[in-house]
């Protein structure tokens, strides 16, 4: 693998609204729309040896308006399963867990038990290592908390450390190497 495209889904109706959002399987916003739309530049700008896409219909809905047609579909690519925490803004958290934070202190089990970081973190890692077995360019089309834990993992740090990569809806970032070491080539970046 030369590098990695990571492109984050438009925006949703919870994202817009900060509300977490692992496995609720939410369309796009019109405006969500607009930005896979813009896009596809970047698709087009490139060919593809492997295309990734989350199961979410928000992630195959952004593939297809972006112009990835040919794609398969990864369960390992699905959000982080937010457990009790499924549909909560942070500050409603922080009514009953004034210093709660996801990176360090996980989520409670709900409706599904959850997932740690290092769950998380070892969903990415069999990407990653899928990925570098293919010749050429991968995308991968995902979202926000999973994205950021990948990237945390391709440079070789714990999964918590996700936390210093702010990743927004509809934008595109790239991984690959420098001296053959993996480094971020481009990151949040927006079309």
């Amino acid at each position: 693998m030369d590098e990695m495209v990571l492109l984050r889904h438009g925006e949703t109706e919870w994202s817009k609204n900060g509300r977490h959002t692992g496995r609720t399987d939410l369309p796009l916003t019109p405006h969500g729309e607009d930005q896979a739309r813009a896009l596809t530049p970047v698709v087009k700008a490139r060919t593809f040896g492997l295309v990734l896409v989350s199961p979410a219909a928000r992630a195959r809905r952004t593939a297809d308006l972006a112009g990835l047609t040919d794609y398969e579909i990864d369960p390992d690519l699905w959000e982080w399963d937010y457990g009790g925490y499924e549909g909560i803004t942070t500050p409603r958290i922080r009514e009953d867990r004034p210093d709660w934070y996801l990176w360090r202190d996980g989520v409670i089990p709900g409706a599904t038990p959850g997932e740690s970081a290092a769950d998380v973190g070892a969903r990415a890692d069999r990407v990653i290592a899928r990925a570098l077995r293919e010749p050429g360019t991968v995308a991968l089309v995902a979202h926000g908390h999973f994205l950021r834990v990948l990237a945390a993992r391709w440079l070789g740090l714990p999964p918590e450390d996700g936390r210093f990569f702010r990743l927004d809806t509809g934008t595109y970032s790239r991984t690959g190497f420098e001296h053959a070491k993996p480094v971020l080539l481009t990151w949040n970046a927006p079309v």
